[in-house]
């Protein structure tokens, strides 16, 4: 019969919003899957139109959290096998070529962890435990499903894990003002999970940060990058910071209707 329905094996699944600067490289590194999914939270730029170039199967939907979007995602893949990546992420045709002679083989694991090579101001960074940040991005669909944290979430696969050698490349802070963008977002997600967190202390404001670029800087070897590893701790630290003085806000501001 000519007209065989192709056999879906791999999805790629991408969730985006304002990402034009990054969609096609992202979807041009999974171009090879058979199929890939978007889930785009209605951008304003061109990200959509970029993306039909890659691919017809947009979902478009309200911004609901990064969560529900990696679940939709999941829902309308029709692949037995799940690659995920975000936007400012490429699969590296080095990752390709290992992930196709994996799926060649039998008796595979139910998910993979894939070392993930985080760039800094277009420099790798490999201190900080920046690498290899192993992420769970390879996995079968039956296996998975999305944890609900409001930030950092990512899929739970069940049964037994295995690692791939090549890397996930990340291009996770391309310039200083998205940076401060992603401090500002991240940090006030992230509070929404400390409901029965302990009063903020002054002193709070001051230890935690500290300890915070420290641990980057000097335990987690931070020096050995240079200025970058110096400006990758000192974004841990206004991290943490900011994450504990949104809290202390949160607890003692009575914010008006």
């Amino acid at each position: 019969m000519e007209d065989q329905i192709k056999e879906i094996k791999i999805s790629a699944l991408v969730i985006a919003k304002n990402e034009e600067k990054n969609i096609e490289d992202c979807l041009k590194s999974v171009s090879w899957c058979d199929e890939i999914i978007l889930v785009d939270s209605k951008s304003t730029d061109r990200t959509v139109d970029i993306a039909k170039k890659y691919t017809d199967k947009i979902i478009v939907h309200e911004w609901q959290g990064y969560a529900f979007a990696r679940e939709l995602s999941l829902q309308n893949a029709l692949g037995n096998w799940i690659i995920s990546l975000d936007a400012d992420e490429r699969v590296s045709p080095e990752l390709k070529n290992e992930i196709h002679q994996l799926l060649n083989q039998e008796n595979l694991k139910n998910g993979y962890f894939i070392p993930r090579r985080n760039y800094f101001l277009d420099k790798v960074i490999k201190t900080c435990f920046w690498y290899p940040d192993y992420q769970m991005r390879l996995f079968k669909k039956e296996s998975a499903s999305v944890s609900q944290r409001e930030v950092h979430e990512g899929f739970i696969v069940q049964g037994e894990h295995g690692k791939l050698k090549n890397d996930l490349i990340h291009f996770t802070h391309q310039d200083l003002y998205s940076t401060f963008e992603k401090i500002n977002k991240y940090s006030t997600l992230e509070i929404t999970e400390f409901i029965n967190a302990k009063p903020v202390r002054k002193r709070d404001l001051i230890i935690h940060p500290v300890a915070a670029f420290l641990n980057h800087f000097i335990s987690r070897k931070g020096y050995k990058d240079g200025m970058h590893g110096m400006m990758v701790s000192i974004v841990h630290a206004m991290t943490n910071m900011m994450r504990y003085m949104k809290l202390w806000e949160k607890q003692n501001v009575t914010k008006k209707e």
